[in-house]
């Protein structure tokens, strides 16, 4: 069926819209630094099939993993009007603890089934576990926070008050989880008026048709990239530096299959899951396969359930890229799933020379602390990640000091973190040099020294601090990163993937990697 493409791009701006609507007021009524600031958050709707139809332009790593969450949250009970579903078990659709996800479903007036779904993903600055933030040096999960499976925290419009009792009971910042909770049921709230304005105004049966339009759409837009591309098979490793629990390097390897029109990604060769928290599930390395294809696109693709039609994974169970319970899985959602990517772009890097980029820092560099603020009389837990240097690419050098790939967040403001918390940024500047040397150098990371003003427990969890990002094409590797820490008036090196007990007067600098250059020096 020939669709107008006109009317197309009208709804799929209209429901991109829906979703950073969401988006907005999530950010502007939530409590937290993570979420106001940093915008640790994602947005999307599904038709109701269950099936992606648009997202907003939020976190990567939350928007390819999210509809494993809808899928869940459909398998385990039926959604009925003011129903909204809580999860964030990784074995349950979630990715990691501290991402709490809300579905649910939006009914038109006088239909007895749903006309769509909607989903909203969060991180939450600490829902409990053994370290403040809840983003620890694990061996289990059960030692990472509270464990939510597919729940109902609404029922037909009403809160149920028990269980979200239940919840906060399991966290050191109640007031702070509970805002950032409210917050994710305001969105849903926004996001079901939309669609339902859009219903009176163009009618179910339009939108539907044009919603299975887009898919379509995106899925012939990823085929006719997939056959530009000549076919093979391209192989490609690398490697997290350790694991936490001391076992390292750990390998991930993809071999990636181009056949005309599809694609295959088989993950088979990657090290088995983990003693520590550096594990991921599948939908986290479906999140960071899907990014990547999309990435290939030349055009302004929607992101859609039609993306991954032409692509199969396949992904062995009890490996790092696919890990079985009782994993630890605090760093999958945000150290593995950078190398994953790094891994895929560094495969097809030999499909398409010209199109892919050297790596990028390929680490979140995680930083979580917690502990009471004697000043503003009350307990403080806080989590963020801290921006590198870009992967430089055939047209040009990489940016300086920038979240990259599954990471799409924000740097925190200096004002805003030490209004918040008792810490002092000492120092926040670009690492120069750290970027790779080549045709096309690579981005440089940062330099962030933090002054505690207070005792805090403290966990650090980062990686490419042995190898730094590769080039491309003769270019040379980004610097490593580099974490430090002055206590008593010493320095010394420490672990990229640490807890430390700091008081007040103690400084951690981290330094973050730069991106790998590509082409070699003329």
């Amino acid at each position: 069926m020939k669709h107008d493409p006109i009317e197309l791009e009208l709804f799929r701006h209209l429901l991109a819209s829906v979703c950073e609507e969401m988006g907005i007021v999530l950010r502007k009524t939530a409590f937290s630094t993570n979420i106001k600031e940093r915008r640790d958050y994602s947005c999307a709707v599904y038709d109701h099939h269950g099936d992606a139809v648009a997202m907003g332009d939020h976190m990567p790593v939350h928007l390819g993993a999210m509809p494993e969450s809808v899928r869940q949250v459909r398998q385990s009970f039926l959604l009925g009007p003011g129903d909204v579903a809580l999860v964030n078990d990784p074995f349950r659709g979630g990715t990691h603890l501290p991402d709490i996800t809300a579905v649910s479903a939006v009914y038109l007036p006088g239909h007895r089934k749903p006309g769509f779904f909607l989903a909203n993903r969060a991180h939450h600055a600490d829902v409990g576990g053994m370290s403040p933030g809840s983003m620890p040096l694990a061996n289990e999960i059960y030692q990472e926070g509270i464990r939510i499976p597919p729940i109902l925290l609404v029922r037909k419009g009403k809160l149920d008050r028990d269980l979200l009792n239940l919840i906060l009971a399991n966290v050191r910042t109640p007031v702070e989880r509970e805002g950032d909770l409210m917050a994710q049921m305001m969105s849903m709230e926004r996001g079901r008026q939309r669609l339902l304005e859009m219903v009176r105004r163009y009618s179910l049966a339009r939108i539907a048709t044009n919603m299975s339009a887009l898919c379509d759409y995106s899925e012939r837009m990823m085929r006719a990239t997939l056959r530009s591309l000549p076919r093979g098979n391209y192989s490609f490793e690398d490697f997290l530096d350790e694991d936490g629990a001391g076992s390292g390097p750990l390998r991930i390897a993809a071999t990636v299959r181009l056949h005309g029109d599809s694609a295959t990604v088989d993950f088979t060769g990657t090290a088995p899951q983990a003693s520590g928290p550096m594990n991921a599930n599948h939908a986290i390395t479906v999140a960071a396969t899907t990014y990547v294809f999309r990435c290939l696109i030349a055009e302004d693709v929607p992101f859609t359930a039609g993306l991954t039609r032409p692509i199969r994974l396949i992904n062995p169970v009890g490996t790092l890229t696919n890990a079985l319970p009782p994993a630890a899985m605090a760093a999958g959602n945000v150290e593995t799933s950078q190398r994953i990517t790094d891994v895929l772009l560094g495969a097809l890097a030999q499909a398409a020379p010209q199109r892919i980029p050297a790596a990028s820092s390929g680490t979140m560099n995680n930083l979580s602390f917690g502990g009471y603020d004697p000043i503003r009389w009350r307990h403080f837990a806080y989590y963020e990640t801290i921006a590198g240097g870009m992967g430089a690419s055939a047209s040009a050098p990489g940016q300086d000091a920038v979240h990259t790939h599954m990471t799409n967040s924000l740097n925190t403001p200096v004002e805003a973190f030490e209004h918040q918390y008792p810490v002092r940024l000492a120092a926040y500047r670009v690492r120069s040099g750290s970027g790779g040397k080549g045709r096309h150098k690579g981005g440089d990371g940062i330099v962030k020294e933090f002054e505690f003003l207070a005792a805090a427990e403290v966990t650090l969890l980062s990686d490419r601090r042995t190898r730094g990002p590769y080039g491309l094409r003769g270019g040379a590797a980004g610097k490593p990163g580099r974490n430090q820490l002055c206590s008593s008036g010493r320095s010394a090196a420490i672990p990229a993937k640490t807890r430390m007990n700091l008081r007040p007067g103690d400084r951690l600098t981290i330094e973050t990697p730069g991106g790998g250059a590509w082409g070699t020096l003329e």
